[in-house]
């Protein structure tokens, strides 16, 4: 059942305005997505056109009981689509476009570099959510946000029709969650962190370690509670929404993309809380 939309207007902080853009390419505005609310009370996102412009792929995928089996229809479909196994020809010298799996991989070693620029912009026109940490804080480092433009032009230029095929992904993705978990919106994720300067913090409740925190437009998180102490002094457990999980590990076939527990999620303003180790 759909809550009140007074539940998602209702005093909404300005903080919340400035972590959003005006335009999105989805049915749900990026105030309501990014909010705590959203987050308690989640609704379907449909990103505008990337269902029916591609009606022949999910019609497809609706016919494949096995996961494994629609993992690789997917892949071989935007293969086949966007040419992503061939190669085209860049001043002189023949170069091989960067594809959403490039895009992850990229991610995997360095969510700071080109790749992750251009994700990070995909999450910015296609939900309305504002990147919020590149090499620093956007809101009040100068040399951040040179960063942030100079890498999203030289990842721009590498990622011919890549925007459409994050698109596909997303809508796959949000697919599979429902199939594989038809009964649930949530999904219970982790994440570790040495860098607290990369985020806002609201609240806090010391009794509960509990906090509303602002994460950047797009941030790796696990499954494993294990994993997210490897990749810092401090963890978070976070109730994330299945509308705002961009991919996680197993979506795609292993021979592609082959993560331990990860997940991609969009940003915003969490409840989360803290782990004792």
């Amino acid at each position: 059942m759909r809550p009140p939309e007074n539940l998602y207007h209702q005093n909404i902080a300005e903080d919340h305005s400035r972590s959003s853009c005006s335009l999105n390419r989805c049915n749900l505005s990026p105030w309501i997505i990014g909010s705590e609310e959203f987050q308690a009370n989640p609704l379907p996102v449909e990103i505008d056109g990337a269902r029916t412009t591609d009606l022949g792929l999910f019609r497809g995928l609706e016919q494949i009981a096995d996961a494994a089996e629609r993992s690789r229809f997917f892949h071989d479909y935007l293969c086949a689509k966007f040419s992503l196994n061939e190669k085209f020809e860049l001043h002189g010298n023949f170069k091989s476009p960067y594809s959403f799996v490039h895009l992850l991989r990229a991610w995997g070693a360095d969510s700071n570099g080109p790749a992750g620029a251009v994700l990070k912009s995909w999450a910015e026109s296609r939900f309305g959510l504002l990147a919020t940490f590149h090499k620093g804080r956007l809101a009040d480092d100068r040399a951040a946000r040179e960063a942030f433009m100079l890498d999203r032009t030289r990842g721009a230029a590498k990622s011919i029709g890549v925007l459409m095929q994050l698109d596909l992904l997303y809508t796959f993705c949000q697919d599979e969650l429902r199939r594989r978990f038809p009964d649930e919106k949530w999904k219970t994720l982790y994440r570790g962190t040495h860098d607290s300067e990369e985020y806002t913090v609201q609240t806090e409740t010391g009794a509960k370690r509990a906090a509303l925190v602002q994460l950047n437009n797009l941030s790796s998180f696990t499954s494993d509670p294990e994993v997210a102490w490897e990749f810092g002094s401090s963890a978070w457990e976070v109730k994330v929404p299945f509308a705002k999980i961009v991919f996680f590990s197993g979506l795609l076939p292993k021979s592609c993309l082959a993560g331990e527990s990860e997940h991609l999620v969009l940003g915003g303003y969490y409840n989360v809380r803290g782990m004792i180790c």
